[in-house]
């Protein structure tokens, strides 16, 4: 018996430290929709919520309302906090 080929399957995204697993930004693509339409809603995150926000729910977060997703994790976790929070 040989062994059969499987097609490679992309991982749903999860949460977790680092962001998605194995690094896989198209799953991010898949996960979070490809077409902007404004949403209804501001968000309501908490300050701690998006401290602990793994850098793919970011990426889904800005691109859902349009605003740019670059740099590392740590500026846009700054730019998100900057954008959605108001100040105390």
């Amino acid at each position: 018996m040989g062994m059969e080929s499987v097609p490679k399957v992309s991982p749903t995204p999860t949460l977790g430290a680092g962001g998605l697993h194995n690094g896989d930004q198209a799953a991010a693509k898949t996960w979070c929709g490809s077409d902007f339409q404004m949403p209804l809603h501001y968000p309501r995150y908490t300050e701690a919520d998006y401290e602990a926000m793994p850098e793919w729910k970011l990426d889904c977060l800005l691109k859902e309302y349009g605003l740019p997703i670059t740099g590392d994790v740590e500026q846009k976790r700054s730019f998100a906090m900057g954008a959605f929070l108001w100040p105390r």
